[in-house]
């Protein structure tokens, strides 16, 4: 009984410490800006970002702006497609599309359509089409751009979403009791388990996960159940934003891009 109890101590204590470890990461360079929220980087490598509710693309040294004074608050920007930008402004029920020079091609009024919706998450999937969370009855749906018309795909949910990130093939969300969840375009639904307690997070391919929590950054790695501390220098930063062995870190002064291996 006592070389069983030592063993698991043994095995506790040695999964315990695999779970710490560090994940390193070269500094490659830093940006300057002055920005209430950090977007990320678009399919060309622009960085987007927004403050008092004006949208900024940074190109090399230039900078475009994008303004709607009569829209509201800005609520979610997608830049998944670099040539069309998709804007949610909650507050009115509606979507703007721009293009790749930020100019308004089109304004999509959710309040207007012939089937009810109220958009609170969008997306921009394929076959020129948005994905839409329609909150009046808690199903996943698209819409499409070309038509200008709206389908539900999804079943309705049964809890409301805290977090939710899309692709073109994809809605992921997470919801209120942390269980991770995925649609795919036909509206079928899968669980991917529950996920921890977080400040900011984002769902990677393979079944992991970077989030910050207590203003460190962690990667999980659910097929192997392994958690990295990823050492970044910033003590304290606004958010973070990874694409393609890229991590950005956002605060005050600027975004630092490190580069990073992810197992």
């Amino acid at each position: 009984m006592k070389r069983m109890f030592c063993f698991l101590l043994l095995l506790l204590v040695t999964n315990s410490y695999s779970q710490n470890e560090k994940l390193t990461v070269t500094r490659l360079d830093s940006i300057t800006i002055t920005a209430d929220a950090f977007v990320g980087f678009d399919g060309f490598n622009n960085c987007i970002y927004f403050k008092n509710n004006v949208l900024y693309k940074k190109i090399d040294s230039s900078i475009l702006q994008y303004q709607n004074l009569g829209m509201g608050k800005i609520t979610k920007v997608d830049i998944t497609n670099p040539l069309k930008i998709i804007i949610l402004y909650e507050e009115f029920n509606a979507v703007i599309v721009l293009d790749n020079q930020l100019n308004e091609i089109q304004k999509i009024e959710f309040s207007r359509l012939e089937t009810p919706v109220l958009a609170t998450a969008i997306g921009i999937s394929g076959q020129n089409k948005l994905w839409v969370f329609n909150n009046l009855n808690q199903q996943i749906g698209l819409y499409d751009l070309n038509s200008n018309t709206y389908e539900n795909k999804s079943i309705p949910l049964n809890e409301s979403i805290t977090y939710y990130q899309t692709d073109f093939n994809y809605f992921q969300w997470i919801d209120k009791q942390n269980q991770w969840f995925t649609s795919t375009i036909f509206g079928r639904i899968v669980s991917n388990g529950k996920v921890e307690v977080t400040n900011d997070l984002q769902l990677l391919p393979q079944n992991k996960i970077l989030f910050s929590k207590d203003n460190k950054l962690f990667l999980r790695d659910r097929n192997i159940n392994k958690l990295y501390e990823i050492e970044i220098v910033e003590k304290s930063f606004k958010n973070f934003y990874y694409k393609e062995q890229i991590l950005s870190i956002f605060t005050d002064q600027g975004i630092t891009n490190y580069k990073i291996t992810i197992p």
